[in-house]
């Protein structure tokens, strides 16, 4: 465990907006010295410049693109050359197309996994051999609810954090006889610009007709009944302090992922999640003159 986090080193990815900035914030708090990594140079530059002011050389960015494990290895090599260390690792980077099923591309497919799972698996591999050598470190991988419960708008989504659950807890397993830790960030409604997809989604992903709408209005759902990413990254930050695994953000989530062991138990269908979000926003919008 890293209960003292004063001078110690972190690195996260999609550190310049939503709940990575907000746990560069929260480790900058606790005396850390952090570099946020982001494929977005321009708001990446603000966001250090912002924070620079009061934490000093104490902050740096690094533009990295997570699905480049050449370009992972790269900043593994960077911090690692400058810092010497990383005591705590957030693979964080992610995407989150809301769109049912039916209606996405492969394209879709390809550049969601290649974010939200390899961008992990990249971070692990460069980051983590080199923390079980020197003997002391901690993982964040940042997953979702999602990972744990289904619905209907984000099934792209939810399988992509599915995997990022499983990778995490086959990682504990792996790490648990090493003093490393490893902690799985599952949250539910954060008010972030994570569904925002179109802002950095490349040219050669293709979406459907009505992707852009979907998505625009489950993300406007999301951020009015979020909570601030600032909640989310406290409790990392305990977490991390107290080699907790699993981060839950709203005690909804655990009623919820239990739904699955019950229908399992007594042999039945998927049952529908209580509280649905995305279900809601979806027969609202197959259902306008419903509101």
């Amino acid at each position: 465990m890293l209960e003292d986090l004063d001078g110690r080193v972190a690195v996260i990815t999609g550190g310049a907006s939503g709940i990575g900035l907000a746990m560069g914030e929260a480790f900058l708090d606790a005396g850390m010295t952090v570099v946020l990594s982001d494929v977005d140079e321009s708001a990446l530059g603000a966001q250090v410049d912002r924070l620079s002011a009061s934490a000093g050389n104490r902050v740096e960015g690094q533009v990295c693109d997570v699905t480049d494990s050449e370009a992972v290895l790269g900043l593994a090599d960077l911090v690692w050359d400058r810092y010497e260390t990383v005591h705590v690792l957030c693979n964080n980077a992610g995407v989150a197309p809301a769109e049912p099923i039916l209606q996405t591309t492969p394209s879709q497919w390809k550049w969601t996994f290649d974010i939200n799972v390899l961008g992990v698996a990249h971070g692990v591999l460069a980051f983590v051999p080199r923390m079980v050598e020197a003997g002391i470190g901690h993982v964040v991988n940042t997953a979702s609810q999602a990972g744990l419960a289904t619905n209907v708008i984000c099934g792209m989504y939810a399988a992509s954090k599915h995997a990022v659950v499983g990778l995490s807890e086959a990682l504990y397993r792996e790490l648990e006889h090493t003093p490393v830790g490893v902690s799985c960030l599952c949250p539910n409604a954060v008010s972030t610009a994570i569904f925002d997809v179109a802002r950095l989604r490349p040219d050669w992903v293709e979406v459907g007709e009505n992707a852009d709408g979907i998505q625009s209005s489950f993300g406007e759902l999301v951020k009015e009944q979020g909570i601030a990413p600032s909640l989310v990254a406290n409790q990392v930050l305990e977490a991390v302090r107290a080699g907790r695994f699993w981060v839950l953000t709203h005690d909804v989530t655990v009623p919820i992922a239990l739904l699955r062991s019950e229908d399992l138990r007594v042999g039945q269908n998927p049952s529908s999640n209580p509280g649905d979000l995305a279900r809601m926003r979806f027969e609202s919008l197959a259902n306008p003159s419903d509101g």
